[in-house]
């Protein structure tokens, strides 16, 4: 698949193609629906988590499990991850992206995923790294105006965060 026009082009070569305001319901019951990420903000600042596996800092968010709408996803998500039960997440569109091979599957393929905003209530970094369940997963957590140009962070994702004000 070659795609000249795209938003953004990471360290793997995954494009975010697009980004669009189709309704949660229909990208819900898109065949090409699986995942569902969250930019997170604590007042005023975005909040990143250290992937172990890919070692770099990366919103929050994760695979839909099968049935799974996207906001039922994405509330999970934020549960397992964040551990915070939360009903206040805002919809902000749906991302179409280009994957190459990776541990998910061998081959390029196109996927989409709803993208929401989650704003987290304003307390130390060490205290929302207490409340955080996947510590296998997410192995650090940082606001990003601290890490940016310091840490690896992962490009779409930091392209995302421009989606939620």
């Amino acid at each position: 698949m070659d795609y000249k026009d795209y938003i953004c082009k990471d360290q793997d070569g995954n494009l975010l193609i697009s980004f669009d305001d189709r309704s949660e319901d229909i990208l819900s019951g898109d065949p090409l629906f699986t995942h569902c990420l969250a930019v997170v903000k604590v007042g005023d600042e975005y909040l990143l988590g250290r992937n172990k596996w890919r070692n770099r800092y990366e919103i929050f968010g994760g695979c839909a499990e099968k049935g799974e709408t996207a906001r039922e996803c994405i509330v999970r998500e934020c549960n397992e991850e964040l551990g915070f039960d939360i009903s206040d997440i805002t919809y902000l569109g749906a991302m179409k992206i280009l994957l190459k091979p990776d541990y998910f599957s061998k081959e390029e393929r196109i996927e989409l995923g709803g993208l929401y905003g989650v704003c987290l209530p304003e307390m130390s970094i060490e205290s929302l790294y207490d409340m955080i369940k996947d510590k296998d997963e997410i192995t650090q957590i940082a606001l990003y105006n601290k890490i940016k140009g310091k840490e690896p962070i992962a490009l779409i994702d930091e392209a995302l965060l421009e989606y939620y004000k």
